[in-house]
């Protein structure tokens, strides 16, 4: 560490604390050269390996643009927004690795994020765990639907798709109720 007053490279620590999020160590140094005193700051950084090989440090703010973009229209504030990114970040570095891919990055948001909107979960899962179709939609709003209905301590009766116009040629004529024709609305019990 060179001294910022002689650019002297020799300097002792004479106090270290943790900043109070705990992210970071703030030492108070003493030159060994002109005895002038001065802080630093150290703090961990985590590196993003993205798709194309490219290495980049990691950005909280990036996470808080790319959620943005799936609760587009949602109720969801940017406070909320800032805190999941939060907890994106520290479940990161609890890994405890130096470097992490980009794609592990989208993973660990998909938690978060289902807690707090479902339908921008969808959105942003569709594109992290590739959807393929429609059976890629059904089978993670299944998941949600069984998920919730666990966390409420009730069964669910999955929800069963019939081809459009299987219900008319069944019964000859037209279902009744909302929705898309020919597709049962799961019911809780």
């Amino acid at each position: 560490m060179h001294c910022p007053f002689c650019r002297h490279t020799d300097s002792r620590v004479v106090d270290s604390r943790t900043t109070d999020d705990g992210t970071a160590i703030r030492r108070r140094r003493q030159c060994s050269e002109c005895g002038r005193r001065f802080t630093t700051l150290e703090t961990t950084t985590i590196s993003v390996i993205k798709r194309s090989g490219v290495t980049e440090p990691f950005d909280r703010q990036k996470i808080v643009n790319g959620v943005r973009k799936a609760c587009q229209g949602r109720p969801v504030s940017e406070d909320d927004l800032a805190m999941l990114a939060q907890e994106v970040e520290e479940t990161i570095r609890a890994l405890g690795a130096a470097e992490i891919e980009a794609h592990e990055v989208g993973l660990a948001i998909l938690a978060p994020l289902r807690r707090l909107d479902v339908v921008a979960y969808l959105r942003f899962a569709s594109v992290y765990q590739a959807f393929d179709g429609l059976g890629d939609f059904e089978e993670a709003i299944d998941l949600l639907r069984r998920q919730q209905a666990e966390q409420s301590g009730q069964q669910t009766i999955p929800a069963t798709v019939e081809p459009i116009g299987a219900a008319r040629k069944r019964t000859g004529r037209r279902p009744r109720g909302k929705g898309l024709e020919g597709v049962s609305q799961p019911r809780l019990l």
